[in-house]
Formats: C-alpha cells, sequence, structure tokens
C-alpha cells in the first residue's frame, strides 16, 4: 500500500484530498500542527506534526513516505488574496521558505512524488485571453507571487527519482468537514435573509475533482507530469446562478442579484489535465452540491 504524506490534510481542500485518497486504498498520514478529532475523517488516518517552519528540521516526518502533497497554507482565517494580514514578512517566511525547506527534506528523505497545490493567483493580471499552462504569469498579490516562487522552487529540485508537479487550483467548493463551515454560507445566509448580494463571477472546482487531480499525479506515468504544471477548473458560475439554485430548493421568495459581467474575466483552460484522464463534474455536480447543502438551511 502506498503511503502519502498530506499536509494540511485536516483543511478545507486537504480533508477531500484524504478522503479521496483513503477511498482508493492509499495509506494516508495527515500532517498539521495538531491531530483531527476522531470523527473527522470517514476512515482512520494516521497523524504527523508537521509545520511551515523553515528553521525546524522535519526530515523525520517523511521516513518510508512515498509521496508527499503539500496543501498546507498560513494565512488570516478565510483569506487567501490579503492572507498575509499585517504580517506580509511572516507570511512569505511561513508559505514560501517553510514550503521549500520541506521540498527539500522530502526529496533528501527519499519520496518519489511531490505534488503542490498552487493558485489560480499565480497568473494575476495578465491580459490573455484564456489563461493555459504555458500563460505568462503575472501575479499581483502577495499570495500569488508566494505560490509561483514556491511552484518555481519545487519544479528546481525536480530529479531521477523525485517527481514534482503544480496543480493550479481556482475556487474550490464542496461541503465542508465536521463542524466546519463551507465557502457559500456566508453567500446562502445574506440571500436568505434577505439582504443585498453583489454580483460576482468566478471559477469554481468540487473538491473531490481537485483530489481526482492529484491522484492522477500520483498515478500518472513520471514523464508525462514531472517538472510540469497544470491548471484544475471546472465551471464558469456567478453569484445569480449559484442562487437560482438554492431558490429552486428552497422556494425562498427573494429576488435574485443580478448577473455578473463576465466581460474580461479569464476562464483557464484544463486540456492539459484532462488529456490525463481528468473529468471534474461540472454544472451537474455543482448544482447537486448547492442542493446537498441547503438541507441544511431549510
Amino acid at each position: 500500500m502506498t503511503r502519502v504524506l498530506v499536509s494540511g490534510g485536516t483543511g478545507f481542500v486537504g480533508r477531500f484530498i484524504v478522503e479521496h485518497l483513503l477511498a482508493s486504498s492509499y495509506e494516508v498520514t495527515v500532517g498539521g500542527r495538531s491531530p483531527p478529532a476522531a470523527s473527522f475523517f470517514s476512515q482512520p488516518a494516521a497523524h504527523m506534526p508537521l509545520c511551515l517552519d523553515p528553521d525546524r528540521n522535519q526530515i523525520a516526518a517523511f521516513d518510508d513516505v512515498y509521496c508527499f502533497v503539500h496543501a498546507a497554507f498560513e494565512h488570516v482565517e478565510g483569506r487567501y488574496r490579503g492572507g498575509e494580514g499585517d504580517d506580509p514578512a511572516g507570511f512569505r517566511r511561513a508559505n514560501l521558505d517553510g514550503s521549500v525547506r520541506l521540498f527539500e527534506e522530502a526529496r533528501t528523505a527519499g519520496v518519489h512524488r511531490c505534488i503542490f497545490l498552487s493558485s489560480r493567483a499565480v497568473y494575476g493580471r495578465t491580459s490573455c485571453p484564456v489563461l493555459d499552462e504555458a500563460t505568462n504569469p503575472e501575479p499581483d498579490t502577495l499570495y500569488g507571487e508566494v505560490k509561483l516562487a514556491a511552484e518555481d522552487a519545487l519544479k528546481s529540485l525536480t530529479a531521477p527519482g523525485f517527481v514534482t508537479t503544480s496543480l493550479r487550483v481556482t475556487g474550490v467548493y464542496g461541503p465542508a468537514g465536521p463542524g466546519r463551515r463551507h465557502k457559500w454560507s456566508g453567500l446562502f445566509a445574506d440571500y436568505l435573509a434577505g439582504r443585498p448580494v453583489r454580483p460576482r463571477i468566478g471559477t469554481e472546482v468540487h473538491g473531490d475533482d481537485v483530489a481526482h487531480a492529484v491522484r492522477l499525479m500520483l498515478e500518472a506515468d513520471a514523464a508525462k507530469v514531472s517538472g510540469m504544471v497544470f491548471n484544475v477548473s471546472d465551471v464558469l458560475m456567478d453569484n445569480r446562478e449559484i442562487l437560482a439554485v438554492l431558490q429552486s430548493a428552497t422556494g425562498c421568495p427573494h429576488a435574485l442579484p443580478p448577473a455578473a459581467d463576465p466581460n474580461g474575466f479569464r476562464e483557464m483552460s484544463t486540456d492539459r489535465l484532462r488529456a490525463l484522464g481528468w473529468l471534474p463534474g461540472g454544472s451537474e455536480r455543482l448544482a447537486a452540491t448547492i442542493r446537498e447543502l441547503a438541507e441544511d438551511v431549510r
């Protein structure tokens, strides 16, 4: 059985990765500051103390680990862009220097594959109409800068026997873990209470589809993924469309917000990932998930 260490495994996205790999018969160890509650995952998962500290030697965490999935990220709660708060130096030190230290230790320890969860934010304000992996990144936030620098650092460590890949993930949706709030909790609450909702448009992908992309990176021929980046995105959706599904599911009489202007918004090409067999759930999965989440607010 292949042993995978997932840093940030109790985070919103990390939990999907852990659950997906457990269901796919991987032996999963969750890396984080503190162990999850016994009921947090649907199956037992080991815990390994792990943190984003470039001064700490944590190479022992990689003993007998075949694959390392790095999904940990330190930020102000609920914020990625702007997640540095009033400490940009600490943000960079943890998320860039701390990540690079873990990448280096993983390679030294003999880990075979390393997958980094990067972000759409690396593209920034580039003028390309469609974002593919050949698009020149122009990050316009510290978050995007740090993600891109970590991508570059990981790629520089690529070597025979150490396969590296970065996944540029867009907005992730889906049910949160026990005791957690999903990403649309505030949006749903505002709409159901009749409060104004501002128009917004963005690309979305289900957390389990992100996890499937991670698993493909673990299982694909090394020559097809090593040293490469892959976009991970699915549907373009605005608040009006999301709330229309919620309205239908709940019978809420409140008017929907106006549609957002799609002009100028750049979608992500996922042709490179789809060529490896990735097939996300599309608008059908998104609508089904909204209906599922609506059960908790009826």
